[in-house]
């Protein structure tokens, strides 16, 4: 009896074993995949604040993003029987970059976008403007700097006391400084500011022999639009989404709030696509994904570059969507389809 008793006990603590062993396989342990799928399709207005703006709004444009996740088993079992979803190797979508490298990279895409969309919706209402620097962003932090006070998607807001401008600036003010020295160092990091003593490092330009001190980072200029004529200011709040694909839709909402009228007609506006300064709009990846996204919220009609258009097209009917697909080149051309439209009963 007490034999078969202890047999019992180990082949239950056997099962437990293995029970615990899968759960850890298929949930919590990780794989070298990704997994695509529908993101959301969002409101842009308030993520946007415009002094002075015509808030005439009665209908929504709306910016479409794709999900990324880092894939566990359980995921991938899921993925391989979602027709809306796609798997591939997470080293395609970091190339040389860790995910922490990757993800400052896609915040600098998503202000440069801002930037971008403010510019290229002052020009199309008629409003002047100037490009001033922001604040210098870290992409990325090289593993033979020494120090690790500084990470990637950190704000540097100011050196010793006194703001830098551009990455030139930075540079002339540390040339001062000898390699080995501490500067105090301003930042903004995850929306909370601190100070930090960074040792300077060496730092060998390409191409040439001598060398400089440095922070040992590789950084970017933020440009910020800022208009000539008081009280038509535009700011961004927090979107927590990275990349650069939002510009057309944050300039057509930033567009509508500086003009008269309400651009939006009354219809359920989503699109997605970059956008430059002159207002040209430039292609964008995973927009099957952001297909799907805005049929599933409603949207009447999407804006699609028009490099991206068959594909969107091919999505579209194959999913039965009922939007109007409108593919575009220019924020121009999407402005006048809109002042086309009738007002939506």
């Amino acid at each position: 009896m007490r034999q078969s008793r202890n047999r019992t006990g180990i082949r239950a603590g056997v099962y437990l074993f293995t029970l615990i062993v899968l759960i850890y396989v298929i949930v919590f342990m990780g794989t070298p995949y990704v997994v695509y799928q529908p993101g959301a399709a969002s409101e842009v207005a308030p993520m946007i604040k415009v002094e002075n703006e015509d808030r005439d709004e009665a209908g929504t444009f709306m910016m479409t993003t794709v999900s990324a996740s880092y894939a566990n088993v359980a995921l991938l079992i899921y993925s391989a029987l979602n027709p809306n979803a796609e798997i591939a190797r997470k080293a395609e979508r970091l190339g040389n970059q860790s995910e922490d490298e990757y993800a400052a990279t896609q915040v600098y895409y998503m202000s440069s976008s801002q930037s971008n969309a403010v510019e290229a919706a002052y020009k199309a209402a008629g409003i002047l403007y100037r490009d001033v620097t922001d604040y210098l962003f870290v992409f990325s932090v090289p593993g033979d700097t020494g120090h690790k006070q500084l990470q990637p998607g950190d704000k540097i807001l100011g050196v010793d006391g006194r703001q830098v401008a551009d990455p030139e600036a930075l540079s002339k003010l540390l040339s001062a400084r000898k390699i080995g020295d501490k500067v105090s160092v301003s930042l903004e990091r995850k929306g909370k500011k601190l100070t930090e003593d960074v040792m300077l490092v060496e730092i060998k330009d390409s191409g040439k022999k001598a060398v400089r001190p440095g922070l040992g980072v590789v950084i970017g200029a933020i440009q910020k639009v800022k208009a000539s004529e008081p009280g038509r200011e535009v700011s961004f709040t927090d979107t927590d989404v990275g990349g650069p694909s939002a510009g057309l839709m944050f300039t057509m909402e930033i567009y509508n709030r500086l003009t008269k009228g309400d651009l939006t007609k009354g219809y359920r506006v989503a699109g997605t696509g970059t956008i430059d300064p002159k207002g040209e709009v430039g292609p964008i990846g995973g927009v099957q994904f952001k297909i799907v996204a805005a049929e599933r919220k409603g949207a009447e009609i999407f804006f699609v570059p028009v490099k991206n258009y068959e594909e969107a097209k091919a999505k579209a009917d194959k999913i039965g969507a009922k939007m109007k697909l409108v593919p575009v080149s220019t924020l121009d051309q999407a402005i006048q389809y809109m002042k086309k439209l009738p007002v939506k009963p």
